[in-house]
């Protein structure tokens, strides 16, 4: 249940909104069904409920102070987005949980809701302004203002069904920011219009935030939350999971991520040794006997007397990790098989950026560390004790050749993955490069 209503003698005045207790859940169809048969035939067969239930917020409480700028961060499916719609009173929270909100909300969820494409952008202003609770006058007051910021003045007498999509979108931003709230429930809808109008936006933002609104701001953009918020809440899973200060919250997040994403990296790709190596051509022993047609995957080849059968990597303290800072040690430990003695193999690597851009591609010949001979199993390790790199996604070659680098026994062309992440370093490009800045006058 969500109450509207201003503060009253047992509810303390600096609060702007109480969250009590909410919970929400969805029902997820299995399966369509748009005749009175298919659900009594579902309930013949046991199968009565035809849905699953999806529990998006479970218990959350929590208190927004008058004036205060709280933000909302979490994964896709965290529970953001219905905790704002719960907030504007769009949805209602199960269980008898509760939401008092004190003062005029603005809800910056789909912009142009209420919106009616057979009326004029002067007619659907007006009827907005009456639906938020505006007086004749302040409508009038403002209504210049309004087509005005969103720069539309020329077409007041144009029907909504025949604006594009960024002029509706800009119409809507200047008519909800017009109302003048005591509350704002932004939800990721600052991206209006062209990059000019995008500056419009967060000015106007910034202007509520000095004039002492409250704010709740759903974004993805961390920085966004840190620069412009107080407070934040990280949701997971529907449940609040860290709240306080926004940078404390952020960093909370950031780790939660780096941990997810660890464990997607940790599954590279299974490298499957067979009795008959894969890459060695399968020789015909009758010839009414078709040989198995075995397709080696295009980013491996080679001939297969030796292998290579994992690789993984590794921190300087030998935990396995994928995600590394500019600056730390990366090992990569390549583990091989060789069915047979081999007379000086040479191990090498590559390294590419995710859109291609080599960076690097060292092997054990070029660098004067020859492996005199190799048998059974193994391992090599290629380390960079100082990771040069900067932010991104890297993808690892591991290969094994002939001493003359011209035949490959064992060739995986950019099959592992690993990123840098280092939210504390702001260089661009690809390289981490010491340096020094000196000013002065002549």
């Amino acid at each position: 249940m969500i109450l509207f209503q201003p503060p009253g003698p047992k509810e303390p005045q600096q609060d702007a909104i109480i969250v009590r207790n909410v919970s929400k859940r969805f029902h997820i169809p299995h399966e369509k069904k748009t005749k009175f048969f298919e659900h009594v035939a579902g309930i013949i067969k046991g199968k009565s409920s035809g849905y699953e239930e999806f529990s998006a917020l479970k218990n959350i409480s929590f208190k927004v102070k008058k004036g205060e700028k709280l933000g909302l961060v979490g994964e896709n499916g965290s529970g953001k987005s219905t905790l704002l719609k719960i907030l504007s009173g769009v949805l209602q929270s199960d269980n008898g949980g509760s939401v008092k909100v004190f003062g005029k909300i603005a809800p910056f969820l789909e912009l142009g809701v209420g919106f009616q494409p057979e009326l004029t952008a002067e007619e659907n202003v007006r009827l907005y302004g009456a639906v938020m609770g505006m007086s004749k006058k302040e409508i009038e007051d403002r209504f210049d203002g309004i087509f005005e910021f969103a720069e539309l003045s020329r077409f007041k007498q144009m029907k909504l069904k025949n604006f594009s999509s960024g002029m509706y979108m800009r119409l809507a931003f200047a008519t909800a920011t017009a109302t003048d709230p005591d509350i704002l429930l932004i939800d990721e809808v600052l991206a209006v219009g062209d990059e000019a109008f995008q500056k419009k936006c967060f000015d106007k933002m910034n202007e509520f935030k000095m004039s002492g609104k409250t704010i709740v701001l759903v974004s993805h953009d961390l920085e966004t939350i840190k620069r412009f918020c107080d407070r934040a809440i990280l949701l997971e899973h529907g449940k609040i999971v860290s709240m306080g200060n926004s940078e404390r919250v952020i960093d909370d997040y950031r780790s939660n991520m780096r941990i997810i994403e660890e464990e997607v990296l940790k599954k590279q790709p299974e490298i499957i040794v067979l009795p008959e190596s894969p890459l060695k051509p399968v020789e015909v022993v009758h010839e009414k006997v078709e040989p198995p047609k075995i397709e080696p995957p295009k980013d491996r080849w080679g001939s297969g007397e030796i292998e290579i059968t994992q690789v993984r990597f590794y921190d300087q303290n030998g935990e396995e990790k994928y995600i590394f800072r500019t600056g730390e040690t990366l090992v990569a430990r390549i583990t091989y098989s060789a069915k047979k003695r081999i007379e000086k193999p040479i191990f090498g690597i590559a390294i590419h950026r995710n859109d291609g851009t080599h960076i690097t591609g060292p092997n054990t010949k070029f660098h004067d560390n020859v492996i005199e001979s190799v048998e059974g199993d193994g391992i090599v390790e290629y380390i960079i004790d100082s990771l040069p790199l900067l932010n991104g996604t890297y993808l690892f070659t591991a290969a094994v050749y002939d001493f003359a680098c011209v035949n490959a026994f064992d060739h995986h062309e950019r099959r592992f993955k690993f990123k840098v992440e280092d939210e504390k370093r702001k260089d661009y490009g690809i390289f981490y490069i010491p340096c020094r800045w000196k000013y002065g006058t002549e």
